[in-house]
């Protein structure tokens, strides 16, 4: 069903307003991962912890699966105030605030320890609050870890293996570079859509982390995986503002404890999510490839030159990432 048909009947019966006839408030919360994602299983820890910081008062209710609509559909619920709250990659926020292209620069981190270090510090804490001037408040990271190729009728070693392919990438300017950079050819498709296109070779392959290859059982008609890990786009916990305005000083507080709990929590979940996934891909004859990462990074640096150059005021925020 289509998403503004499902936005107008809700509105209309009140289903989506702030309060229940209990005077407690609730946050209505859709995401399109499914429920057994582990970024599910952190949205959950925020649910639990925002009901008992609250004492009730302030309940959470998850709409997974896609069923307030795609991504951008349910950020622009969230603009007009329709949803309170959403999961979404940064790569796809980046369409509505530019800072999060930054988080999409191929190799930008050198680990997981440094990506969590710049994302829960001054810099990170920084980006999630310019979504707000868009009416999109960040709350909180959460882990999805590295991005790499997968591919159905040939593997990629090296960057050479890319040319000719057609690789599915989120429609992003920062994906669409990084592939067409390496030399592939990157296909911006609908992520529901990619299974099919795979199968029936529309494209080639296309790239995403573990328990994303896993869950959208791509591992079934994708038997080469790369473990380049171009990039660690994060995904991000929003509320919007308009929602977030209509809470007490109180009331947000309770919000952001939970939000930043349910962080540390989904990084737990993410690690123990990537190692059953890839035990997973494995046993179904999916071949596991270690390249020379090195080689992939070089290929990309045009990448960031380019950004650099079109967003010169955020060129001093990749520099202090880097160092």
């Amino acid at each position: 069903m289509n998403y503004k048909i499902i936005l107008i009947a809700l509105l209309f019966t009140g289903f989506l307003s702030c309060k229940k006839s209990d005077n407690s408030k609730v946050l209505y919360l859709g995401h399109t991962l499914p429920q057994t994602h582990p970024v599910h299983k952190g949205i959950l820890e925020f649910q639990k912890a925002l009901e008992l910081k609250s004492n009730g008062t302030l309940k959470v209710q998850i709409f997974p699966d896609a069923q307030l609509g795609s991504e951008r559909e349910v950020l622009e619920l969230l603009q007009i105030g329709s949803v309170a709250a959403t999961k979404v990659s940064a790569a796809t926020l980046s369409n509505f605030v530019p800072e999060y292209h930054i988080l999409g620069i191929p190799y930008l981190f050198r680990d997981k320890e440094h990506q969590f270090n710049i994302l829960e510090g001054d810099i990170g804490k920084s980006i999630l609050a310019k979504g707000s001037k868009f009416w999109l408040r960040g709350l909180c990271y959460y882990d999805a870890g590295s991005r790499s190729f997968y591919t159905s009728k040939k593997a990629i070693r090296t960057p050479k293996d890319l040319e000719g392919l057609k690789i599915r990438v989120m429609n992003n300017q920062m994906a669409i570079n990084m592939v067409n950079s390496m030399g592939g050819s990157a296909t911006p498709l609908a992520y529901g859509e990619l299974y099919t296109a795979i199968q029936q070779g529309v494209v080639d392959g296309a790239e995403n982390n573990p328990p994303s290859f896993v869950s959208s059982n791509h591992y079934e008609i994708s038997k080469y995986y790369t473990l380049d890990q171009h990039s660690s786009v994060p995904d991000v916990l929003l509320i919007g503002t308009k929602y977030w305005e209509s809470l007490s000083k109180q009331e947000q507080i309770w919000v952001q404890e939970a939000a930043d709990e349910s962080a540390q929590a989904q990084k737990v979940f993410w690690n123990e999510s990537v190692e059953e996934c890839m035990a997973i891909a494995k046993k179904a004859g999916v071949e596991v490839i270690i390249p020379e990462k090195s080689l992939f990074a070089e290929k990309s640096k045009s990448v960031v030159e380019d950004f650099v150059k079109e967003y010169p005021e955020m060129a001093d925020i990749v520099k202090q990432i880097k160092k």
